[in-house]
């Protein structure tokens, strides 16, 4: 019975040390949205997140004009060295014709990346971290699934990176090209029943004449471990242009390491209107190992320990047991 008892409270420690930890146990993914996540992917694992789409804008009534077209949002993230650092390597390219409604109707074809970022994202405060009242408790399950005020204190991560776009790019202002710099503060609240918020602020193209302001906002909701819903706003301000996005979809995972994901994304406005569908999958390659956890006071592993205890409590009940047949021994002797 002690040692159930033991390997059951190992079993806690175990499942209580990876809820702290970057690394999960199925893919974690950015998609579906845009929003980055405060968490990190994990040491040692690779990941793949793509996401193809459709476009089409309309602007009226001046300059009245048409754009229909594709594109691929990309992303690679890798986790390296330390669990809370990720490097990411990002972009979307789109590929689309525009038509201009003058007097003499004209296309223009285009093609070109919109954005081409690599950067680093490291998590600066994790408030789930090494936090004691966080432990499961062992005799309430509805303590362990009601609301906790510390879920409204969020994660934070910092990001910085660079982007490089290419001379004559007919999705910026003119005269942008070469490298400028990106910084991002990504928060994220973990709250009971399957509900995540996410918040992104972000300063791109620093120094630049698209020196880009926006926010995302991200509700996501699991409805069990294989379908997630989500709805997310989008706001964009710079001299070049400005809107408000909305997105809403939803992901299906296929396996621990694969996940798919649709969304639509449209505006309010008609300077251009725009409508947007598609269609993602997220792919990791998990080389992941845990690290040993060790017991502060000997140095030892956590399995060391829960070992060394099973093995005490072998002894304990063999020599209990041997107790018990030296004194059946001496009643009969005595009888």
């Amino acid at each position: 019975m002690n040692q159930i008892k033991s390997t059951f409270i190992l079993a806690l420690i175990l499942i209580s040390t990876n809820t702290f930890a970057q690394y999960t146990d199925v893919i974690n993914s950015n998609r579906p949205g845009v929003s980055r996540s405060a968490f990190s992917v994990g040491t040692n694992v690779v990941q793949f997140e793509v996401g193809p789409y459709i476009i089409n804008e309309k602007r009226a009534p001046a300059l009245k004009t048409e754009v229909d077209g594709f594109g691929i949002d990309f992303a690679a993230r890798y986790g390296l060295i330390w669990e809370p650092l990720e490097l990411i390597i990002e972009g979307t390219y789109q590929n689309d014709t525009k038509t201009y409604f003058s007097n003499i109707p004209f296309d223009e074809d285009r093609a070109n990346f919109k954005t081409l970022t690599i950067g680093a994202k490291y998590l600066v405060f994790d408030p789930y971290k090494n936090a004691e009242e966080d432990k499961p408790n062992l005799y309430s399950w509805k303590a362990n699934q009601g609301f906790k005020w510390k879920t409204l204190i969020p994660a934070v991560s910092v990001y910085v990176g660079a982007n490089y776009d290419t001379k004559n790019n007919p999705y910026l202002a003119p005269g942008i090209e070469g490298f400028s710099p990106k910084v991002m503060i990504m928060t994220q609240n973990n709250f009971s029943g399957g509900w995540v918020f996410v918040m992104n602020l972000i300063k791109d193209r620093i120094g630049t004449d698209q020196s880009d302001l926006s926010y995302i906002l991200t509700l996501t909701h699991s409805f069990n471990p294989k379908w997630v819903v989500f709805g997310e706003t989008q706001g964009i301000k710079s001299d070049f242009y400005a809107d408000n996005l909305f997105r809403f979809g939803g992901a299906y995972l296929w396996s621990k390491d694969f996940q798919l994901d649709t969304a639509v994304t449209f505006n309010a406005k008609d300077t251009p209107s725009v409508f947007s569908v598609n269609f993602g999958m997220s792919y990791r390659l998990d080389f992941h190992k845990d690290k040993e956890i060790t017991n502060k006071d000997n140095g030892t592993s956590v399995m060391e320990e829960a070992e060394r205890k099973s093995r005490r409590n072998k002894s304990n009940n063999d020599d209990d047991s041997q107790n018990t047949k030296k004194s059946k021994r001496e009643a009969l002797d005595f009888d």
